[in-house]
């Protein structure tokens, strides 16, 4: 395993060790622990492959220090073990079963500097977790037990109702271990005003260049609004949209020039909350508007049909409009603390000939066993519209997760 520093990063430490040494001994006693354990085991069914049985484990280990100077430091390190594995990682060899993009790896997870040199404005330099807005963009694919994390210069500013972030990654840590990460020479920038709490507007630009992928570099621009409203007492208004741009950028050989537009409206009463959603992806036949350091997953259906190097989109784009519900319980019902039940529904087209995919349904229940304890069980079932779309599946997730 290659562990690359950046100059940034030297730099700070050099800030970092410019404070009085008994403020950095200060600093250590007050550090907190890091300790996560998710087990959790994945069954897949899907036509054409042997079913996939996978028992992964996931540990995760490590500590952030108390400030010294006006600098952090975090350590983590992931291991990720599997505990029962008739399933294709990718990198097992076992290519006749189903695919569980959970292979087995020991990494450090994180490793970041954080300096905070006055009250509007924080840099991260190292390898650290990068999540906006709805992560549809620039997330940790954080339900992978081998989340996503990136090599990176982070610069946030926050000044009366505007923000700004840009960010430089020299490296994306991916999802299936070091033998799929990509090297990076890509630049982030996101600014927001938050006019009122009924509109928050961000404009964005991702330029994004990747030495080993050249397929997934792209220039994405585009503008974000969302906003609540109350209705009543016991009753709020939500809503968020986005129209985005994307062409070839860096060392992609294609030229393209493809649009998304997505918006949503849900409505929080009570104990309940009601979405509904509609997304359009381009595709212009050969290749889709893709979103390739996203969160796709709670985006476009759990069950991950659209996954193709590394994205999930089809050539001919994608369209999805889908409803979910949810329902949190205040308290506990038996050994369930505050149980949380949702269901989705997703009924996806091309954008291309608007032709049907599938259709989709997911489930999850999860509630709190202690403070620290929590039980999930998850159910996705993507049922293909005809034999040229992605293979019809069927997926159910339980786990257990422990976060100190």
């Amino acid at each position: 395993m290659i562990v690359r520093v950046s100059l940034s990063t030297l730099a700070l430490a050099g800030i970092a060790g410019g404070a009085h040494a008994d403020s950095f001994s200060e600093a250590l006693a007050k550090s907190k622990p890091i300790l996560e354990s998710r087990l959790r085991s994945e069954s897949v069914s899907q036509a054409g492959l042997n079913d996939a049985d996978a028992l992964t484990w996931r540990n995760r280990v490590g500590f952030e220090s108390g400030q010294f100077g006006k600098v952090k430091i975090l350590v983590e390190f992931e291991d990720v073990r599997a505990l029962k594995d008739d399933y294709n990682s990718g990198y097992n060899g076992k290519t006749s079963y189903a695919s569980v993009n959970d292979p087995e790896v020991t990494e450090l997870n994180r490793l970041q500097l954080t300096w905070t040199p006055n009250a509007a404005t924080t840099v991260t330099a190292g390898r650290q977790r990068i999540l906006i807005d709805d992560n549809r963009f620039i997330g940790n694919s954080g339900w992978r037990q081998d989340e996503m994390t990136f090599d990176a210069l982070r610069v946030d500013v926050k000044k009366g109702k505007w923000s700004t972030t840009y960010a430089y990654l020299t490296k994306i840590n991916r999802t299936a271990g070091e033998y799929a990460d990509w090297d990076s020479d890509s630049h982030i920038l996101n600014v927001g005003y938050a006019a009122t709490p009924a509109l928050k507007v961000q404009g964005f630009v991702y330029a994004l260049d990747f030495k080993n992928s050249a397929y997934n570099s792209t220039l994405t621009t585009g503008l974000r609004f969302s906003g609540e409203k109350p209705l009543s007492k016991t009753t709020k208004l939500t809503y968020a949209g986005v129209i985005a741009k994307q062409v070839d950028h860096g060392n992609n050989p294609s030229d393209f020039s493809l649009k998304a537009v997505n918006g949503e409206v849900g409505v929080n009463h009570g104990r309940w909350k009601v979405t509904a959603a509609y997304e359009k992806n381009e595709g212009n036949g050969a290749r889709g508007f893709i979103t390739p350091i996203g969160s796709a997953h709670n985006v476009r259906g759990w069950a991950d049909a659209f996954s193709t190097n590394g994205n999930k989109m089809l050539p001919d784009g994608l369209n999805d409009l889908s409803f979910t519900t949810t329902y949190a319980h205040p308290t506990q019902i038996g050994p369930f603390k505050k149980p949380t039940l949702t269901l989705s529904y997703h009924d996806f087209q091309t954008d291309r000939n608007s032709r049907a995919v599938g259709k989709e349904w997911d489930a999850l229940a999860s509630a709190a066993l202690t403070k620290n304890l929590t039980v999930s069980v998850k159910y996705a079932d993507f049922d293909r519209a005809d034999s040229s779309m992605p293979a019809s599946r069927r997926k159910v997730w339980v786990g257990l997760e422990y976060k100190l």
